[in-house]
């Protein structure tokens, strides 16, 4: 089992931001598509930044407690191309708002 990092960070639109500050938690389409919403390490957000998020500009970081969730995190793998043995966190359930603590 990974330990826990002091922050971890998830991309998103910054009108996605807006809404889940308004509804209290952050339920992106990957919750229901794979049942988990997407987590970085700091030193690891690249990866999925120039991958799936290249050439837009209404992106937001949202530096999130691991401390404040609730739901369980797994360390999974991502893709193949990315380095070997890396994992990237996985949140089983809603961000929570209140978990953000940078933007």
């Amino acid at each position: 089992m990974q330990p826990l990092p002091a922050v971890l960070v998830h991309i998103c639109g910054a009108d996605e931001w807006q809404s889940a500050q308004t509804d209290g938690e952050l339920r992106p389409d990957s919750l229901v598509s794979t049942g988990f919403v997407h987590l970085s390490t700091p030193e690891q957000v690249h990866l999925p930044a120039n991958r799936l998020y290249a050439g837009r500009t209404d992106l937001v970081l949202l530096c999130v407690d691991p401390a404040r969730l609730s739901s369980p995190i797994r360390w999974e793998p991502g893709v193949p191309t990315d380095p070997a043995a890396m994992v990237f966190p996985h949140l089983y359930g809603p961000l929570p708002a209140d978990a953000v603590i940078t933007v």
